[in-house]
């Protein structure tokens, strides 16, 4: 505190270049090592965009396990989506029917499905199920910081002293809304902006004063005042790299619906237009609401139609039309967009057509740079917790793989930001990456840890080949006996998903090994039946 107090009443700090022996930043260019020592920690043009499904997504009727279909009409017949209506993504699971837009992104290769998505001893309160994953604490830790305003920390250390910057001077984070979300809050400072639109938030900040020019006396009061002009400061030099950014560039894509018609795609178009107008800022967050479906969420007698099938239209249509307009704007491989809620909803529908609160549902990631296709399995309906369906996946799993997998965050970044450590999955393509073929490919081998783990009795190996390589991938006892051969193939660069089945082995702990050309990995995993 003495610092900022110091910064605040002897310099305008915003106001004055960095200059390095007499030359401005500038002059410089984009040097990595200057975004380090002046910027962030990490330097990265990527961006991740946050869609929050406000009210708990019903997962269930979102992605369709249909090699479960007998039990999954049977605990729901009231809303359960005919099976010849269900948009097939594998033989084993499919979406929505209002979600064609999802169908057309995953047949693209631009969206990953992450299954079973929740935390040890999930909550089932709106209010604090959103604070957990909002903040990524344990169910029965309260936490006052958000994980992205943690990571914003970490990169942006100094913030908000000396910011905005020539190295920085956009926003770190834009949530496209009236109010911040709890997760883009630091440690007594918010590490973003809240605005409608450009010009909304241009207007409004643009005409005000920053609230006086006399020093603050020493004291509390006094204190924050300084801090409310500093951000009321920095807000006016917002405004205008927002809307510079916004003017500098215009939707592309053909697929938006009408203006007014869909909040979410109207909230993406804004982002398409910040992101291609050159602002720096790495993290967006929008929202679509309305999920908390425990009456009327579909029509009687038309599964198919309703509030749920409506939302499901509305996400599916924006993330579509938002995927082509920043392809069309020439920047989709910068680009990965993640979807979630506060939870999903229990297996079984109620008598008003309608589903409670529940506990795990699936993730959606999509761009250009995620590894596509469906990770986990599809959850049982049979083997339940309470009626609930059991974790696959923790949700913070996802988060320190986005973060480490998109803009390079090291482990100890991950465990300070996430306040432990956390198995990352492969969701998306390494930041330093080789282009072979027009295609994006990995940048080094490597073997991922088996998805998931334990396991019964299948399991998912994964692993990358950064060039067309002879792979060998067998599976050993403790002993060292060779109990199967996975793979002994010639492969084409990229990243590949093995599935191992075990039900004919006992309980155990098993080794799997990946040999490809010169590289050998070996890894452990334990099937539990």
């Amino acid at each position: 505190m003495k610092r900022r107090d110091f910064l605040r009443r002897v310099l305008p700090v915003t106001a004055l270049p960095f200059v390095i022996n007499g030359l401005p930043l500038r002059a410089y260019g984009r040097s990595p090592f200057l975004e380090a020592l002046i910027g962030a920690t990490v330097a990265t043009d990527r961006v991740l965009v946050l869609i929050q499904l406000n009210g708990g997504n019903d997962g269930i009727n979102t992605v369709i396990p249909l090699d479960q279909y007998s039990s999954y009409f049977n605990v729901r017949s009231n809303i359960a989506i005919p099976e010849n209506q269900v948009i097939r993504l594998t033989d084993a699971t499919g979406l929505h029917p209002a979600m064609t837009g999802m169908k057309s992104l995953y047949d693209d290769g631009k969206l990953t499905v992450v299954q079973g998505v929740t935390y040890p001893n999930p909550n089932l309160s709106h209010f604090r199920a959103t604070d957990i994953w909002l903040t990524a604490s344990n169910y029965d830790e309260y936490l006052t910081t958000g994980w992205i305003g943690r990571y914003l920390e970490y990169e942006f250390p100094q913030y908000p002293d000396g910011f905005p910057n020539e190295v920085m001077p956009d926003p770190l984070a834009v949530q496209i809304g009236s109010v911040i979300s709890l997760g883009l809050q630091g440690a007594g400072r918010t590490m973003g902006i809240a605005i409608q639109d450009p010009q909304t938030f241009y207007q409004l900040v643009s005409s005000g004063s920053t609230g006086g020019t006399d020093t603050p006396p020493q004291t509390p009061a006094g204190r924050e005042l300084s801090y409310i002009r500093q951000v009321a400061l920095q807000s006016q030099q917002y405004a205008t790299q927002v809307k510079g950014a916004a003017d500098k560039a215009q939707n592309r894509s053909t697929l938006y619906p009408p203006a007014n018609q869909n909040t979410l795609a109207d909230q993406l178009r804004i982002v398409a237009r910040l992101i291609a107008g050159g602002l720096k800022t790495r993290i967006y967050v929008v929202n679509l609401g309305g999920f908390d479906n425990h009456s009327s969420q579909v029509v009687s007698g038309s599964p198919m139609t309703g509030i749920h099938a409506t939302l499901l239209g509305r996400l599916a249509t924006a993330a579509q039309a938002f995927q082509d307009d920043l392809r069309l704007l020439g920047i989709e491989d910068r680009v990965v967009s993640m979807t979630f809620s506060e939870f999903g909803r229990r297996v079984a529908s109620n008598s008003s057509l309608g589903t409670d609160h529940g506990t795990a549902a699936p993730m959606f990631l999509f761009g250009k740079i995620v590894k596509p296709g469906i990770v986990g399995y599809n959850p049982s309906l049979t083997d339940l917790s309470s009626g609930n369906l059991k974790m696959q996946y923790d949700f913070r799993q996802v988060y320190a793989s986005v973060l480490g997998q998109l803009f390079s965050a090291d482990q100890r970044e991950l465990s300070t930001v996430l306040l432990r450590n956390f198995q990352p999955l492969p969701l998306v393509q390494p930041l330093v990456t080789n282009v072979v073929r027009g295609e994006v490919l990995p940048a080094t081998y490597r073997l991922y840890e088996n998805y998931p783990n334990p396991f019964n009795p299948t399991t998912t190996i994964s692993y990358d080949l950064p060039v067309d390589v002879d792979v060998v991938l067998r599976v050993y006892d403790m002993l060292g006996r060779e109990v199967r051969t996975l793979l002994n193939e010639r492969q084409a660069a990229g990243t590949h998903r093995v599935l191992f089945d075990a039900s004919n082995l006992s309980s155990g702990a098993y080794i799997y090994e990946l040999r490809a050309g010169s590289f050998i990995d070996r890894k452990k995993m334990l099937m539990i039946k």
